[in-house]
């Protein structure tokens, strides 16, 4: 396996909510990651795959809420997303893919 797709593995996907595109005002691009993934893990990644420079990382875990189903409960899953501040004049967009 390669390191690229390791990193594949790191980041699963960007987030485009209307939090997410105002954070993009101020230089940071909104990620979902790993559960399991570290700070300095996904930095690296984000470099690797965009080739842009990481100002800093922030990390939020969003817990999974208890929901129903046809009568049966269930749960979501867990989902961390990570707020990342890209150093002046780098960007990433979003909108296209990889």
């Amino acid at each position: 396996m390669s390191v690229k797709a390791d990193f594949y593995d790191v980041i699963r996907k960007p987030i485009v909510t209307e939090k997410a595109t105002m954070a993009s005002e101020n230089g940071a691009v909104v990620f979902e990651v790993s559960i399991d993934s570290n700070k300095p893990l996904i930095k690296e990644a984000v470099e690797a795959l965009f080739g842009v420079k990481v100002k800093a990382v922030n990390t939020v875990v969003t817990k999974g809420k208890q929901k129903r189903f046809r009568g049966m409960l269930g749960k979501r899953r867990d989902v961390k997303k990570a707020y990342v501040s890209l150093e002046e004049g780098n960007t990433i967009d979003v909108t296209t893919g990889l």
